[in-house]
């Protein structure tokens, strides 16, 4: 299973730890959406470079380079801050070692949820692009928010508050738009391509809150491929990138932005990283006229294969990825079912879920594409024409108080419970009407079962390669000894092996 190093929020009151962090102030906060579009002009990407006096390659770098950095970049750097307004959390109580805390040390842990009252969210930085107020920043800083500020300059007692021109959860890149009361300082746009290991760069950003701050420091790399953090290769900076830089500018020599500062590695020290330019520029025409970027789409929930399950069906790195879920979509219409394992589309290997979203996504909408799938263990091939993915809009739920379920008692006193799918069930776990298999909706702590992996919510697909179809069947088919058993989860297919003694 591929391993998830990092995280889109990020906590001032907890640890760090070996981790990829997209590096906006986050203070923990239900997801919403309820920002307005608002008209937008024609202006593209192509009238966004300013051109400033560059240096000649063969002259020293000035003493104070840094200096002038600052006065040139700054006054196009912007704090920004969000909030969400909460709609109710019904049967929400705070933690009352929280509040212990919070007596303890003088101040705010978490969050009071109160109705209607807008709660801070998170910290983070943009560049304005365009004189009428139109700005770059990352998606995870404005994603889920209610209400994003803008402060222009330190000394701003106002923020000006921003609406949401357009996004993308892959580039984690997004546009929003202030309305200002007179022109403002543009940032100059390079060239990411020109880049050169071991050139100065300088980031700007609000980390921590500490608006309107600099550090410097040298490319360290470039084309650093992490997946889990974004489709587009990196630039690699040990400039100094903390949380609350995320959005902000990275600057070349020249005072040229050749990159959005949008994540660190928390495991070490001077390792950060920002989204080349020149991929930004290409996709901020889509989103200034469309609000989102075209993509590919097959109407499917994607998941990965455990080492156990990939070795299982004799797959090597190239694990494919699994359909966990399905809607009335193109992939549906293509004749796709849930726990099918697409391994290519049009020749093109894959090797998990984020491999499978990235390939769709870059085929055009309307396209017919092969796919070659694993089903029942035996290779298909399907003929699926791409359909063109729906905006990305996430909604807020409130929270519930989990319902207990009745089921029967694994044997051997493994210490898990499995029931049959029922309505409430489906609702709860999110699981459509085409899976019908049992369910662990109890693990004893500390039991034989957590202890072997076994999960609640795990749907239980097969025991020792016998087809599993309901509560009676998990019963029927564990036996003393070593039992092998394949699972569904959210995130994929694993196998387990469960000793029974």
């Amino acid at each position: 299973m591929m391993k998830k190093w990092f995280t889109r929020k990020l906590s001032l009151t907890l640890p760090i730890a070996f981790t990829f962090v997209l590096v906006s102030c986050f203070f923990g906060a239900p997801d919403s959406d309820a920002q307005n579009k608002v008209p937008t002009t024609t202006n593209t990407a192509s009238n966004l470079t300013k051109t400033l006096p560059t240096l000649k390659l063969s002259d020293p770098l000035p003493a104070n380079l840094f200096v002038e950095l600052a006065k040139a970049v700054n006054p196009a750097v912007v704090n920004i801050s969000t909030s969400v307004i909460p709609q109710g959390r019904q049967g929400y109580q705070r933690d009352p070692m929280l509040e212990m805390l919070e007596q303890f040390y003088g101040r705010k842990m978490a969050p009071d949820f109160t109705p209607g009252k807008p709660q801070r969210m998170g910290l983070g930085t943009g560049f304005i692009i365009r004189e009428d107020g139109l700005i770059i920043t990352n998606n995870h800083v404005i994603q889920g928010a209610d209400l994003i500020e803008v402060q222009v300059s330190e000394g701003d007692s106002k923020p000006y508050k921003a609406t949401v021109i357009g996004s993308d959860l892959r580039t984690d890149i997004a546009l929003i738009k202030i309305v200002p009361k007179e022109k403002l300082v543009v940032a100059s746009l390079g060239s990411s391509a020109d880049v050169e290991v071991g050139e100065w760069v300088a980031a700007f950003g609000n980390p921590y809150g500490h608006g309107h701050s600099m550090t410097k420091g040298i490319i360290s790399s470039k084309g650093r491929a992490i997946e889990e953090i974004n489709k587009i290769p990196l630039l690699q900076t040990d400039a100094s990138i903390n949380p609350g830089n995320s959005g902000g500018p990275l600057v070349n020599s020249k005072g040229q932005v050749i990159g959005v500062n949008s994540a660190i590695d928390a495991r070490a020290q001077g390792i950060g990283f920002a989204i080349p330019i020149d991929e930004v520029k290409t996709i901020i025409p889509q989103l200034e006229q469309r609000g989102s970027i075209r993509k590919g789409f097959l109407g499917i929930n994607p998941g990965d294969l455990d080492d156990q399950a990939a070795s299982y069906l004799g797959l090597d790195e190239h694990r494919g990825s699994v359909v966990m879920g399905i809607g009335d979509g193109p992939g549906r219409k293509g004749g796709l079912k849930i726990y099918d394992v697409i391994t290519e589309v049009d020749g093109k290997k894959i090797k998990h879920s984020t491999d499978l979203v990235d390939t769709i996504s870059d085929i055009e909408p309307g396209k017919k594409v092969k796919l070659k799938i694993i089903r029942n263990e035996k290779p298909q091939t399907l003929t699926v024409t791409i359909g063109e993915r729906p905006s990305e809009r996430p909604t807020q739920v409130a929270y519930t108080e989990p319902k207990k379920y009745s089921g029967q008692k694994a044997p051997f006193n493994l210490g898990f419970v499995v029931a049959d799918l029922t309505d409430d069930i489906r609702k709860e776990w999110k699981i459509t009407a085409e899976v019908n298999k049992p369910i662990v909706i109890e693990t004893e702590r500390n039991s034989a079962a957590s202890r072997q992996g076994i999960r609640t919510g795990d749907l239980i697909l097969e025991i020792n390669k016998t087809e599993i179809k309901s509560a009676k069947d998990v019963l029927k088919n564990l036996k003393k000894g070593t039992n092998t058993l394949k699972v569904a989860r959210p995130s994929g297919v694993s196998m387990l092996e469960v000793e029974v003694r």
